[in-house]
C-alpha cells in the first residue's frame, strides 16, 4: 500500500513546516466508524437486554471471538466487561470491552482497548429504535490508535471488522427471533478485577 511518502529535497527542507510534504493524514487516520444496521422482530427492550448481557455474547460472535472471559460481575449493565481473543490483522490479538453507558432500551456504549499493551482505544455504540414491534439496531464500531505504528497497522482492519460484525448481527437477529435460551454463559476469569479501560 502506498502511503504518499516523498523524500524532501534540500530546498524543500527549508520551506516552512506547513508547506512541506508529509505522509497523507500524518501516517493514517483512525479506523472507522464502521456503521451497520439490522432489523429484529422483537421489542426494543428484549433486544437491548440481549445485547447488554456480555455473558451470552459469544453465542453470536464466536466466529471471530475466542478465549472469551468476563472481567467483572455482574455480566450485564454499566460496568460489565469482558476480555477475548480476536486475531484481527496486523497484530491486534486481544481486546477488552467495557459497558460505559447503558440507557435502556435505546442506547448502549462500550469502551475498550486492544493491541500491544492495550494501547489502542476501541469504541462500540449500539442505538435501538422501534416501530410496529420491529427494532432497528444501528451498530457503530471504531478504533482510535494514537501510536504512529498502530495507525499504520490499523489501515487494513476496516474490511475485516465489517465482515465479522455483519455476520454477528445476522446471528444475533436469528437467536433473538428464535427465542432460543440454550446458550452457554461465559465465565469470569479469576478474581473480580477492574479492566484497564474503566476510569
Amino acid at each position: 500500500m502506498v502511503l504518499g511518502y516523498r523524500i524532501l529535497s534540500s530546498s524543500a527542507q527549508s520551506l516552512p513546516p506547513q508547506t512541506r510534504c508529509f505522509p497523507a493524514d500524518r501516517i493514517a487516520a483512525a479506523m472507522g466508524p464502521i456503521s451497520l444496521s439490522t432489523s429484529v422482530d422483537a421489542s426494543r427492550e428484549d433486544v437491548f437486554d440481549f445485547i447488554v448481557d456480555l455473558a451470552i455474547r459469544p453465542a453470536w460472535t464466536d466466529h471471530f471471538v475466542a478465549d472469551y472471559r468476563l472481567e467483572r460481575i455482574p455480566a450485564a449493565g454499566r460496568g460489565a466487561a469482558a476480555r477475548f481473543r480476536v486475531d484481527a490483522p496486523a497484530g491486534l490479538t486481544y481486546m477488552e470491552t467495557v459497558v460505559a453507558e447503558a440507557e435502556r432500551p435505546h442506547k448502549l456504549v462500550e469502551h475498550g482497548r486492544g493491541g500491544r499493551w492495550d494501547r489502542i482505544p476501541i469504541h462500540t455504540t449500539w442505538e435501538l429504535t422501534e416501530e410496529s414491534g420491529v427494532t432497528t439496531v444501528d451498530l457503530h464500531f471504531w478504533t482510535r490508535p494514537e501510536n504512529p505504528v498502530d495507525r499504520l497497522r490499523d489501515l487494513g482492519r476496516s474490511r475485516w471488522w465489517r465482515r465479522r460484525w455483519s455476520k454477528a448481527l445476522r446471528r444475533m437477529r436469528e437467536l433473538i427471533e428464535s427465542g432460543s435460551e440454550d446458550m452457554a454463559r461465559a465465565e469470569i476469569a479469576g478474581a473480580d478485577r477492574v479492566p484497564a479501560s474503566v476510569h
